[in-house]
């Protein structure tokens, strides 16, 4: 079903509401058996991650801190112009922590890659990542990530938190743009 704000947009589902909480949950639960009784910190990438970083929290049975950063290496367009800047930092002291890095999606990798050199030098205990969507096809640096949601081809996606031009994050799917 096509949610009425993207009726007029050449778009197609791609992930429904309920296939996205399925696999939260299966994450949660391999993030929690893999945490347990240590001290852990969620940082959320803004602003992409802020649905997925809700629902990404509430599936982990741990006690967990949770912070923000924002990068930005696209800002109006539809492709990554390859430059990653920090718009907001940590909030809090990560030094000796377990860190796990809470993405909406990795395209390029070049964010990623970025936020985990940026991460590492705060002498965090370790760091790891979870992403939602990944993009394989896509990456143009290696980045590890840890825990994936769904691997997808290289195709623009919104909703569920992803942006068409800072709007449409609030769609309760993730929809394929279709561009011709």
């Amino acid at each position: 079903m096509i949610e009425k704000i993207v009726q007029d947009q050449n778009v197609r589902v791609l992930l429904s509401e309920d296939d996205i909480l399925r696999k939260i949950d299966d994450l949660g639960k391999k993030i929690t058996e893999d945490y347990q009784g240590k001290e852990v910190v969620l940082v959320g990438v803004l602003t992409g991650c802020f649905i997925f970083m809700a629902d990404m929290c509430r599936a982990l049975d741990i006690d967990c801190e949770i912070t923000f950063m924002q990068i930005s290496s696209y800002g109006d367009e539809m492709k990554s112009s390859g430059n990653v800047t920090v718009k907001q930092d940590l909030t809090t002291d990560i030094e000796g922590k377990d860190v796990i890095i809470i993405e909406d999606i990795v395209d390029s990798g070049r964010s990623l890659h970025f936020l985990l050199n940026y991460l590492n030098d705060k002498n965090p205990a370790s760091v790891k990542t979870v992403a939602l969507l990944n993009k394989p096809n896509a990456h143009e640096v290696d980045v590890p990530i840890d825990y994936v949601g769904f691997n997808i081809s290289d195709e623009f996606v919104i909703g569920y938190g992803l942006d068409l031009a800072k709007k449409k994050r609030n769609l309760r799917h993730i929809y394929q743009v279709i561009t011709e």
